[in-house]
């Protein structure tokens, strides 16, 4: 599909659309070395690129399921 082939006539302005948008960085992550099951990190890592990434985002999920 080409630019032309896209139908852009429901599509708002790019200036409204982003006006209440918020500039947020990325988190900045800690580098730690953990122990964790063979197990599981086969799991994680049989799930594809970026299995760190779904490591950490189980461990944040948890960790807010958790706080009191």
């Amino acid at each position: 599909m080409t630019d032309e082939e896209i139908d852009t006539s429901d599509s708002p302005p790019p200036d409204d659309y982003f006006a209440g948008a918020e500039w947020r960085m990325p988190e900045k992550k800690t580098a730690v070395t953990l122990s964790v099951d063979s197990e599981v990190l086969k799991w994680f890592e049989a799930q594809g690129a970026g299995f760190q990434q779904r490591v950490n985002a189980a461990l944040k999920i948890y960790a807010q399921a958790h706080q009191e």
